[in-house]
C-alpha cells in the first residue's frame, strides 16, 4: 500500500484495502487515501464495511447483485438507508433474493 501511496496517480482503486488489518495500519490507510484525494486523485473504494465507506467518501454509490441501486451525497448519508440498499437493493426483505455462488 505504501508503495502505491508514494507514486503520482491519477486514480487509486481501493479495493477492500482494511480487510483483516489491525486498527494502526487501518488508520494510515485511510489517512494516506484522504491525502491523496486532497492532492487531486480520484479514489474508487470498494468496501463491504459499512463504517469505512460512510467515513471516507464524497459520494457513495450502492451496488446490489451486480445493478447501481442508489447514489448518495457521503456527508449527508444515512448509515441505515444505506445498510438497507446494501443488504436488499431498497427492495422489501420479502422481494430481495440472498446473493447465490454465480453474484
Amino acid at each position: 500500500m505504501a508503495r502505491e501511496f508514494d507514486r503520482d496517480l491519477k486514480l487509486l482503486v481501493l479495493d477492500q484495502p482494511t480487510r483483516g488489518l489491525d486498527v494502526g495500519s487501518i488508520e494510515f490507510i485511510h489517512r494516506e487515501a484522504i491525502k491523496k484525494r486532497d492532492a487531486g486523485t480520484a479514489i474508487l473504494l470498494v468496501s463491504a464495511e459499512l463504517d469505512e465507506v460512510l467515513e471516507m467518501s464524497d459520494r457513495i454509490a450502492v451496488m446490489y447483485r451486480g445493478e447501481l441501486v442508489a447514489e448518495r451525497d457521503g456527508r449527508t448519508a444515512d448509515k441505515n438507508e444505506i445498510g438497507i440498499l446494501m443488504a436488499t437493493g431498497g427492495r422489501a426483505p420479502s422481494e430481495a433474493k440472498p446473493p447465490t455462488v454465480a453474484d
